[in-house]
């Protein structure tokens, strides 16, 4: 028996446009259908469609020609299943599309979790295929779905930085630092101080105080005040805004003394990209699962699991003195706080958490 399935698509030229569709799906023998029960919706979310192409994000949930479901991290209850080892009434969490569900092919199913390896997915990266399997209601469940993803990248990052000695930077310089993932990158380099490098934010005037205000960062300044810095201090900058003209400012400014240039996300999604003559390392692009990869490898999954873990509930115990978790329902709410984020819209200190009903 078929199911109609509702999801929520964008036009990939122009992802300001969307609509809500209706299609119908089988479940067949060895799969289950979910529901999904809730989800965040963040800056992160813009990235993946901003980088859709590039990074294969369109791949995942597949949508007509020219339209393209986000992908969002979530809850879900199955409702349905022909698959041995998942029973129905099961919670899981992980990659989901904006929908109301999701047929997925359950493989390589251990107590802890499974990879969905259904039909399209299953040449894609396992670090977005991979599901945890819930055991009831978790200490910070609101607050995973919004943070955790992005604490996730910001926590790889972290050590990626370590792992490379911070490239031999005294300070290290985030662009939009009220960003999530930001802020989750510079309370993991605040911990390191006084011993690691100093941790400097630049962000809107708008949210300058609130940033500061967090303690995180040894030092903020607005977008407009770049030349304040000290032009001389050798930095790694970590560009979570992707704005070509903020970067090139950046780099013009500290010249030769960049040691380092990544980029990780694209929260000015209509900004230019950067010129390609800037002096200083070259701007390069950040893929997260790279270094989970090298570090499951050299940890183990589970040592790479708990490491991450304790960071994890550490933060979210941090966090929960400045994030309010905003819950929204129907299709409306979802569209509304899409066109709200792709205006830049949100207030840093919220998190946009959604359901169906």
């Amino acid at each position: 028996m078929s199911i109609a399935i509702r999801e929520f698509v964008v036009n990939r030229p122009d992802y300001g446009q969307t609509k809500w569709v209706e299609r119908r799906a089988e479940v067949e023998d060895g799969q289950v259908l979910v529901e999904i029960e809730k989800f965040a919706l963040t800056a992160n979310n813009i990235t993946y469609a901003v980088a859709g192409d590039m990074l294969n994000y369109w791949s995942f949930f597949p949508a007509e020609d020219g339209w393209g479901k986000i992908p969002v991290w979530g809850f879900a209850r199955v409702v349905q299943s022909k698959c041995k080892g998942i029973p129905e009434g099961e919670r899981i969490y992980g990659y989901l599309p904006m929908a109301t569900h999701l047929v997925m092919q359950p493989e390589k199913i251990t107590k802890e979790s499974f990879l969905d390896l259904y039909k399209q997915r299953r040449e894609l990266h396992p670090v977005y295929n991979s599901y945890t399997r819930i055991k009831g209601i978790r200490p910070h469940d609101d607050l995973e779905p919004v943070l955790r993803p992005l604490y996730t990248t910001s926590f790889l990052i972290d050590d990626w930085l370590d792992d490379n000695n911070f490239f031999g930077a005294k300070q290290i310089l985030i662009l939009s630092a009220s960003s999530k993932t930001g802020l989750g990158l510079a309370y993991g380099l605040h911990k390191r101080r006084p011993a690691g490098p100093r941790v400097v934010g630049l962000t809107s005037p708008s949210n300058k105080r609130f940033v500061e205000n967090l303690g995180y960062y040894d030092h903020t300044v607005a977008y407009g005040d770049i030349a304040t810095l000290d032009s001389g201090v050798p930095t790694t900058v970590i560009d979570f805004a992707g704005d070509g003209n903020v970067l090139a400012a950046v780099h013009r400014h500290f010249g030769d003394n960049i040691l380092e240039s990544t980029t990780v996300g694209l929260s000015h999604k209509d900004a230019p990209r950067p010129p390609a003559d800037l002096p200083g390392a070259k701007p390069r692009f950040f893929f997260a699962p790279d270094q989970m990869k090298k570090r499951t490898e050299e940890w183990g999954r589970d040592g790479f699991d708990r490491k991450l873990l304790e960071s994890w509930n550490a933060y979210a115990e941090a966090s929960g003195s400045w994030i309010k978790v905003e819950h929204g329902t129907g299709e409306d709410a979802i569209a509304k706080v899409y066109a709200d984020m792709l205006a830049g819209r949100i207030n840093p200190a919220e998190g946009h958490l959604f359901s169906f009903k």
